[in-house]
């Protein structure tokens, strides 16, 4: 195997590396995203799981008004805007954890 291709084959390695550490970083922030919205909105949770109580079917328009409620609610904390603050938030601590000068 020749220099430049042993080159190339370590470059790739380092962006999948890259990729796959970014990706789980990106899924840890989206399942602490979701988590932070379903504590968020506990109130409409629960009035929708109130009202699909006992239901099979119904619950479709039966609970419509609830659903859009809690789907509203978790909108608001599960966007895009949100993780990007998440992001944000996430690369600066840990710049703060990297020693002055690295």
């Amino acid at each position: 195997m020749g220099y430049v291709q042993e080159a190339r084959e370590n470059h790739v390695k380092k962006k999948v590396e890259e990729v796959t550490v970014c990706c789980s970083l990106v899924i840890a922030l989206r399942s602490k995203m979701k988590a932070k919205a379903l504590k968020q909105c506990d109130y409409y949770t629960s009035k929708y799981a109130e009202c699909a109580s006992g239901r099979t079917f119904s619950v479709v328009w039966a609970c419509r008004k609830q659903a859009k409620e809690l789907n509203n609610c978790l909108h608001e904390f599960t966007n895009d805007e949100v993780l990007e603050e998440m992001k944000k938030a996430y690369s600066l601590q840990e710049d703060s954890k990297r020693p002055i000068g690295v």
